[in-house]
């Protein structure tokens, strides 16, 4: 069943002026066999490596109990059992907002315990969910009466769920901002936001977010500051052609569909390309050469990017590997940074890989890191589906 819609997820943070380690955590997974989406951002009490610790458990046991379809008021009690409490503030030392969308029944579910409340702008609207109390069983006097609430409801396109830490509604607090920013100023902003650019991504958003926080505390946060969206919108797919068809009968197949594909195509390699613009009747030309070392990329008419297979892959690996996610990503010219750009910038990748052996890349003299295509292929699966989550098909000719 194709999907009704995609769930991007970003975040951004900005650490506690002082530290070089975040006291909020966020981590995200996608779950494809189920088509679900897991988001969890966690506050842990004060700042730096021991908030650090907190979130990073509650964020774990969150999320894992969450893949597992535990009941929600069954991972409330485990989580608030599991978290050490404060003997002075009778609090946890971590909150936390867990985010799961489950896209083949379109229905979101959001447990949230303490961080300041989530919101869904729809349209220039703040659509409202029904939040209920959940019922969880603890013993401890410090625990007993905390309010854990939870809320479900159907998403539509174009609905983005913001979520944060306190330091972002709080930021200004002692700087010109008398009760802090506020939820309804940053509901406000939020709104603008969108209305200026209505397909800003959901790291755009969240970045914007925080930026203009830290910049309520004049530049220097008196505490951590993390946004997070989840933003609903139509698929974007792109096909990556590598390697020709492992019988040469197959090549008109393998041509038809790329030129079929509904999305961004990138050809990788110079016989691949070959092939295709023969069997299409194409005329292949070379560009300008961006990377000295990286053959230069060659132009198409219909294909968005046509490069040098396996040196050209690895790079492109090798970059995907470095990125933060806490950062804005920028990319050169060179070919393998515009693989990279193009293949972020996507939602759903189809990888069609010939199988057919290329004799130089069994040369003993290149470099060991110089893999056969197939193995590039999987390392490139790999990052893209782990670290970030892109729904990765591959088939072999």
């Amino acid at each position: 069943m194709e999907k009704k819609y995609q769930a991007e997820v970003g975040y951004f943070q900005i650490n506690h002026e002082e530290e070089k380690i975040c006291g909020d955590v966020f981590l995200s997974k996608r779950i494809p066999e189920e088509n679900r989406v897991l988001c969890v951002l966690s506050d842990g009490m004060g700042h730096g490596v021991q908030a650090n610790v907190l979130a990073t458990l509650t964020a774990t046991i969150s999320l894992n109990f969450f893949i597992d379809n535990k009941d929600a008021n069954e991972i409330a009690g485990i989580i608030m059992k599991a978290l050490p409490v404060c003997s002075e503030r009778k609090v946890s030392y971590a909150t936390y907002t867990i985010v799961d969308v489950a896209i083949e029944s379109n229905t979101v579910s959001i447990l949230e315990y303490d961080n300041p409340q989530t919101f869904i702008l729809r349209g220039s609207k703040i659509y409202e969910p029904q939040w209920t109390n959940v019922e969880y069983e603890e013993k401890s006097d410090y625990k007993r009466g905390i309010s854990i609430r939870r809320c479900s409801f159907n998403p539509r396109i174009e609905d983005r769920i913001v979520f944060c830490s306190d330091g972002i509604t709080q930021s200004g607090l002692g700087n010109g901002i008398t009760m802090g920013w506020g939820r309804n100023e940053l509901i406000q902003f939020v709104r603008e936001t969108v209305d200026a650019s209505p397909t800003i991504s959901a790291a755009n958003l969240a970045e914007r977010v925080t930026k203009r926080a830290a910049a309520n505390d004049l530049y220097t946060p008196k505490d951590d500051l993390t946004c997070s969206v989840v933003y609903f919108r139509q698929p974007r797919k792109t096909i990556l052609c590598t390697g020709p068809p492992f019988n040469s009968e197959k090549d008109s197949e393998f041509a038809d569909i790329l030129k079929s594909f509904n999305g961004k195509k990138i050809i990788s390699g110079a016989s691949t390309a070959e092939i295709i613009a023969r069997e299409l009747g194409i005329v292949i030309t070379n560009e300008l050469q961006f990377d000295s070392s990286l053959p230069p990329s060659s132009v198409m008419s219909g294909i968005d990017l046509v490069t040098e297979g396996v040196l050209t892959l690895n790079k492109a690996i090798y970059i995907l590997n470095s990125i933060s996610l806490n950062s804005r990503m920028q990319f050169g010219k060179g070919p393998a940074d515009q693989i990279c750009r193009l293949l972020l910038d996507t939602d759903e990748i189809y990888i069609l890989v010939g199988t057919k052996i290329n004799e130089s890349h069994h040369d003993p003299s290149l470099p060991v890191e110089m893999e056969i295509r197939r193995h590039l292929i999987q390392r490139l699966v790999k990052v893209l589906s782990e670290k970030f989550m892109k729904v990765v098909t591959i088939e072999y000719m």
